[in-house]
Order: structure tokens, then sequence, then C-alpha cells
């Protein structure tokens, strides 16, 4: 099924952090959001790294992003996709990450999965060279080799950079 990504950017000039995903499950386009299923472990995970309670409403979410310099896209425009699985993707197009990193002083990125990791990889060109890219695991719940101490133990690289 094409899946065409509906949410914008979040970021503000001051954004140094830029996490990308892939593109937003059938939970998070229900929800609106990022990371929108109950079940996703982001929000616990930047929480725990930042150490700040866990934002509940979308609102609370950019408000959190923004206060720790963080910016939140995805890596893919559109695909075809089934369900949430990301290894069904097919037809990829990227998203244009230039306005983000033009208007802000993005020190590193961040994929939030493999295949996230994978599709970013394969358009490096697309970033200034000086900017680090770092794969981590994701943080859905259907990665159950990562326990969530064990996830944000690896995640907190972010607030270190």
């Amino acid at each position: 099924m094409l899946v065409t990504h509906t949410f914008p950017p979040v970021y503000n000039c001051h954004s140094k952090i830029l996490i990308l995903g892939t593109i937003p499950s059938p939970k998070s386009r229900e929800y609106g959001f990022y990371y929108g299923h109950p079940q996703n472990r982001f929000w616990k995970i930047l929480s725990a790294v930042f150490s700040q309670p866990i934002p509940e409403t979308v609102s609370e979410k950019k408000d959190f992003l923004l206060k720790n310099q963080v910016a939140l896209w995805d890596v893919l425009k559109s695909c075809d996709i089934q369900g949430a699985a990301d290894s069904s993707i097919k037809k990829p197009v990227l998203n244009d990450f230039s306005e983000i990193l033009y208007s802000c002083q993005i020190q590193n990125i961040y994929a939030t999965g493999q295949t996230a990791g994978k599709l970013l990889q394969k358009h490096l060109n697309t970033f200034n060279n000086e900017i680090s890219v770092t794969v981590l695991p994701s943080p859905s719940a259907a990665n159950a080799r990562y326990s969530l101490p064990r996830l944000i133990n690896i995640y907190s690289v972010i607030k270190e950079n």
C-alpha cells in the first residue's frame, strides 16, 4: 500500500540533533504524530535520556523536542509498505532534509532502526560530511531483543554529543 508522509518535521533554528525514523506506522498516522503507537518506547527513552517527564500530548511532545534541541522527522517521504513492517518497504522516496540542515545547527543525526539507517546511508550525499550519522536500535516494542533500560543506555549517546 502506498503511504505518503503527512507530518511536518519538528525543528527550529536551535535544533542540534536530528532524529529520523523510517515512515509513520499506521498507529502513528491514526494518532497524528511520530511514535504514536502506545507500545512504542521512543518517548519513554527520550524522557529518560533527558531526565524529564514523558510528554503525553502532541503539543507536549513538540515542546519537549524543541526544548531539548531535537529535530524529528522521517527518512521517507513515501513508499509502498505493508502495515508497519519496514522489511516490506518498496519504492522508497527520500525526504529532502536540506531545509533542516541549512536552517539549524545540526551536529548529529540519529536513525531509529536499521531500515532507516540503511535508507539514510544510501543517500548520504544529501548531508554535510561533517555531520555524523549513528544508527540506533528501533524503539518499537517488536524489537524485543532490546529491553527498555538497554535502549535508554544506547540512546544516551544523543545527550552526550
